[in-house]
């Protein structure tokens, strides 16, 4: 039980990763969409960073009696993401509104409808 516990970190991964995965399915609003997938983001940050974490690990700083380093690099391709997360969530955010101009309506099967009456 006590093992269970001790990884509450993962347990808030799945957590969000499950939340964020409910919103892009369930929902038809184009925004909802993009906050569900930003949620669904954050919990793969967080998956990574929980699994580069090394106990009793320090800063990869040269000093003596440390044989024990933490690895910088997952933190680092984590702040790459989390720009690339960013610019992501900026361009959806501006297809909705292109959509919401076309349209007149950012909902998934009113667009859906408008779109096969067109045709």
């Amino acid at each position: 039980m006590m093992m269970i516990l001790g990884l509450y970190n993962y347990w808030i991964v799945v957590g969000l990763m499950m939340i964020g995965l409910y919103i892009v399915i369930a929902q038809g609003n184009l925004v909802k969409k993009i906050v569900g997938l930003n949620i669904f983001q954050t919990s793969v940050f967080i998956f990574y960073i929980s699994l580069s974490k090394v106990d009793g690990g320090t800063a990869p700083i040269l000093v003596d009696g440390i044989s024990l380093y933490s690895n910088p690099l997952p933190h680092v391709l984590i702040l790459t993401a989390i720009v690339v997360s960013l610019a992501t969530t900026a361009l959806g955010l501006a297809l909705v509104v292109r959509i919401k101009e076309a349209y007149g309506s950012i909902e998934e099967e009113e667009i859906q409808i408008k779109d096969n009456q067109e045709c």
